[in-house]
Parts: structure tokens; C-alpha cells; sequence
């Protein structure tokens, strides 16, 4: 009885500092809640109580409501569930930017990279005999002279820097990206325009408990987080398509090679 009868603040059970400062709706805690001007107050850490109460004027309202921050959503699901399909729509419906984790990751080394990496995207060696043959020592010896040029200067070119690596290594081999280079891709999301006042679904983030956490810990709070599940078999059926078309063609190009290599031999012969 006595909980109800209590005169909530402006932001009511959301922390003023956090809204003011970081514009985010962050849930106060019980235990961080103060008194100003018979209203109470919560708070997301007694730190940003003790800011509120040295300068109250600062975070409550005044002539007009305080402005509530635009809508953030976090999209998860599995691989082939969905989520780009309906956060495409969703941000549409909503006037508000739509964001792929893991594409914007590739956009992020695609200069240097020349090409996007990852479980998705690597591609099948190149079998022996679909090598055109050496027909002298010289051009052999011309071939591998030219190629180690070749690839100590594309390794000069594509020298990443220590974020770069890392990001190359989280879509190659799904390991944790640092904190650091977290702030300089999600923090901006948040806390900079044209995302903080328009709002954004972001597609495939978090991925992982870490990356959950550091969300937390840095006060990055979705209003929405929404996790699509669906059947195995459905994911199968999205999935199977397009990669039995992608292994038809590399068939189809290695006979290809092979008929060019049957037609080089027979003019060699020739």
C-alpha cells in the first residue's frame, strides 16, 4: 500500500542520470533511490545518486516533460532464422536504421581484406590437376619468383591494424572481440547521431554471454531484445537451397577447368 502511494519521479522507475547523460532508459535500483522535492527517485548506481542529489535542477523536468529516448532493439536468432528478413521490415515499419552486426564487421576490413571472411565465404582449393602444367624449368622458376612478389606485397597491403585483426579473427574463428573494440563500434549506436535520436534494430548482437555483459556493464539498454526460435527443419530449407546452388557451380567450373585443361594438352601434343 504504502508502494503505491509513493510520487514517482519524472523518469518514474528509470534512472534520470542515465536518461540525461547517456540517454538510455536504465532501470534504478531500490537500494539507489533518493528524496527531491517529495518525489522519489531511483537510480542505476549510487554514483549516479550521488550526482543527482549535488545538482537536482540538472535532471528533472522544468517547463516541459523530459523526452524519452527513440526505440532500441536487439534481433537474435540462430544462423538462417530470419532475423535480417524481419528487422529489414520492422525498421521500415518504424523509420528507424536497421543494423547487421556481422555485415557491418565485414564493411569494417572489406578495404583490406578485398573480400569478405569467414565459415561463409571461404573457398575450396584448387585441385592439382586443374593446374595448367609447368612447360620449362625457367617459367617455373619465373612463376615462383613471381608469385612470392606477388604475395609479399599483397601481405604489405593488407597489414590490419590490432582492432582489424581482431574483428578478422571473431568472423573467422568466432573469438571474443575485446572491450575496446567493442566501444568503437557499438558505443557510437547509442550515444551518437544519426542513431541516438532516430533509434535502430540491431541485428545479431549480443551473440554471446560476454557481449551481453558488456552491454550491462557499459548501460547500453535495449528496450526490445527479441529472440526468433525455430524448427531445424525450417532452417534447413532456407539454408539447403542456396548452398546446393553454390556447389553446382563450382562443379560446373571445374569441368569447366577440365575441358580447357584436356583442350591445352591436345594443342600441346599438337
Amino acid at each position: 500500500t504504502k508502494e503505491k502511494k509513493r510520487h514517482m519521479g519524472d523518469t518514474k522507475h528509470f534512472c534520470p542520470v542515465s536518461l540525461k547523460e547517456n540517454f538510455v532508459l536504465y532501470p534504478g535500483l531500490y537500494e539507489h533511490a533518493a528524496k527531491y522535492q517529495e518525489k522519489i527517485y531511483y537510480f542505476s548506481t549510487s554514483e549516479y545518486r550521488d550526482k543527482f542529489l549535488k545538482n537536482p535542477d540538472e535532471y528533472v523536468a522544468h517547463n516541459e516533460p523530459i523526452k524519452a529516448p527513440p526505440l532500441r532493439v536487439c534481433l537474435l536468432g540462430t544462423h538462417g532464422a530470419g532475423k535480417t528478413t524481419c528487422a529489414r521490415q520492422i525498421a521500415d515499419k518504424l523509420g528507424i536504421f536497421h543494423i547487421q552486426f556481422e555485415e557491418y564487421l565485414q564493411e569494417l576490413i572489406l578495404p583490406k581484406t578485398k573480400e569478405k571472411v569467414g565459415p561463409h565465404f571461404e573457398k575450396e582449393p584448387e585441385e592439382d590437376d586443374n593446374k595448367m602444367p609447368i612447360l620449362s624449368q625457367e617459367l617455373e622458376h619465373f612463376y615462383q619468383t613471381m608469385t612470392k612478389t606477388v604475395t609479399e606485397k599483397t601481405k604489405q597491403e593488407v597489414a590490419l591494424t590490432f582492432e582489424e585483426e581482431a574483428i578478422k579473427a571473431n568472423l573467422m574463428d568466432n573469438e571474443a572481440l575485446p572491450p575496446e573494440v567493442l566501444d568503437n563500434i557499438v558505443l557510437d549506436w547509442w550515444r551518437k547521431e544519426p542513431f541516438r535520436s532516430t533509434g535502430f534494430i540491431l541485428d545479431g548482437f549480443p551473440r554471446t554471454l560476454d557481449e551481453a555483459q558488456y552491454l550491462s556493464e557499459r548501460g547500453l539498454c535495449p528496450d526490445v531484445a527479441v529472440y526468433i526460435q525455430v524448427e531445424q527443419s525450417d532452417v534447413l530449407d532456407r539454408l539447403f537451397p542456396p548452398c546446393l546452388k553454390k556447389w553446382k557451380e563450382r562443379q560446373y567450373k571445374k569441368m569447366e577447368n577440365k575441358k580447357k585443361l584436356k583442350d591445352m594438352k591436345a594443342k600441346i601434343r599438337v
